[in-house]
């Protein structure tokens, strides 16, 4: 079943950048702080869900204090900044972004004022009518409230749009607003969760957007 949308919106971190291994490895710096064993991506994929602090509850097996998910984001950000040098982009990207004939935009929930300069040093800024990432200082929430303010910005209707993300989060979101959503299977969550959304699921990009009508 194809999907007619006008718009599409685009989340970043392992959707349009390949930086699984970034986050591989912040995942594992934390575990090491917290006396864990270091876990597979395979096993961080079988995990990941938000909200980020009761999924991190559950991978070091303990109640998070306000402390504790305070050094979780520190550790997290400043682990990954050092091995994001060696992300690339996402297969497809940016040619294929690039030959579609819809309006596009950009709603990531890693920081913005990280966000904008990497897409323009990537060259990818003019692709895109809107960018945003997360202004606050801590993240790990959802990503709902985020989706509908980026929309409103922009005076789309939801029935215009459809969001393509790698977690279940950006299903969630979509929903919310009520948005389609094709899900793709290259970033922290695995096929099997993604499939529980109960929403289209590709395996790359060029296949996600062989989902559009």
């Amino acid at each position: 079943m194809s999907i007619r949308a006008e718009h599409v919106v685009w989340d970043w971190n392992g959707t349009l950048l390949a930086d699984n291994h970034a986050v591989l490895a912040a995942v594992n710096r934390i575990c090491r702080d917290f006396g864990r064993d270091a876990v597979t991506l395979d096993h961080w994929r079988d995990t990941y869900s938000r909200p980020l602090k009761d999924c991190y509850e559950r991978l070091l097996a303990r109640t998070l204090t306000a402390v504790d998910w305070a050094r979780i984001d520190l550790v997290f950000h400043e682990e990954y900044r050092a091995a994001l040098h060696g992300c690339g982009l996402a297969d497809g990207v940016p040619d294929l972004l690039r030959s579609l004939p819809r309006t596009q935009s950009l709603l990531s929930m890693w920081f913005h004022d990280e966000l904008v300069p990497t897409i323009t040093e990537l060259g990818l800024a003019d692709l895109f009518t809107r960018v945003d990432g997360l202004r606050a200082e801590v993240g790990g929430g959802s990503k709902a409230e985020h989706l509908a303010a980026h929309l409103d910005a922009q005076r789309l209707r939801p029935d215009q749009v459809v969001v393509i993300g790698d977690v279940v989060d950006d299903a969630d979101a979509a929903r919310h607003v009520g948005a389609r959503v094709v899900l793709v299977a290259t970033g922290v969550s695995s096929r099997r969760v993604l499939e529980r959304a109960g929403v289209p699921v590709a395996d790359s990009i060029p296949e996600a957007l062989a989902h559009l009508a």
